[in-house]
This record gives structure tokens, sequence and C-alpha cells, in this order.
């Protein structure tokens, strides 16, 4: 079976120097290859197909047979890693603590530690009055975070 760290290796050669980051990768069974890379600008078809060729042609179908998937981890998929959340600064998220409270809200900033969030308080007299406040989290306090996608 090909091992991930060869796979790891290859991405981090062709990402390296660029604003591409690597989300997720796995090898699984039958050497099924799946990468999932994405950009603080936004990814490209043509980035995937850089590096799905870069990985292609560095590994030897002969002695070993695979199947690879390069591609991005989707708008609605949970953030695996703390670039993500630089992507989406200036962008709605949702985010669940660890405590299981649902939190929507824009990421103003984010760095290796944290991330803080604007959110808006609805008032209690009149759901239409609503005051902002910036929260911050630290990336252990929750279980997960997604962009959230509005089409208005």
């Amino acid at each position: 079976m090909i091992s991930e760290s060869i796979i790891h290796t290859l991405v981090n050669e062709k990402i390296e120097g660029t604003d591409l980051f690597l989300v997720d990768l796995s090898v699984k069974p039958g050497n099924k290859i799946v990468v999932l890379i994405d950009a603080v600008r936004g990814l490209s078809i043509d980035d995937c197909v850089k590096i799905s060729r870069h990985i292609e042609f560095s590994l030897d179908r002969e002695s070993e047979d695979f199947d690879l998937q390069v591609s991005s981890p989707g708008a609605d998929a949970p953030f695996k890693v703390r670039d993500q959340y630089k992507k989406y600064e200036g962008k709605n998220v949702e985010v669940i603590t660890g405590e299981n409270k649902i939190i929507n809200g824009r990421i103003i900033t984010s760095d290796e530690a944290k991330f803080e969030l604007e959110v808006k308080i609805p008032s209690k007299g009149n759901k239409k009055i609503t005051t902002t406040e910036i929260v911050q989290f630290n990336y252990n306090q929750i279980k997960q975070a997604k962009a959230t996608i509005s089409f208005k």
C-alpha cells in the first residue's frame, strides 16, 4: 500500500510557496488516494490538476496501481485545519461549541491559537433590533465550524 507520508511529501512539494494548503489526506485500501486542498484566494480546477499530475508522475503505476482524487473539501464541509479559518475571515460561519451550543457569526480574525467571531445578538424585547458582540474561541473550545452559505 502507498504510504500517506509519501503523498503528504509530494503535496507539500507542489504547494510550497503558494497560498494553497492541505486540508486532508487519506490512502484507503486498494490505494485509493484522496487529497483535499484549498486556498485562501479560492481553489481552481487548474490547482487540483497540477497537484494531481505531480503526484501521478511521481509514483510508479507499474509497481503499485492507485486511484487518485484531488479536490476541495466542499463549501459545506466542516473545517479541518486552521488555514480554513483564515480563508473565511470576513465571512459567515456556524460554530458548534464543546457544550453543543450553535453560534452563527462572521469571522473577524484568526491565528494559530484562536479566532474571533462577530455575533449579532437580538434584543429581548424586539428581535429586529440587534447588538454586535465579539466572541473569542480557542480551537479546542469548539467541536465543529463550517461556512454558512446564503443566497440572499
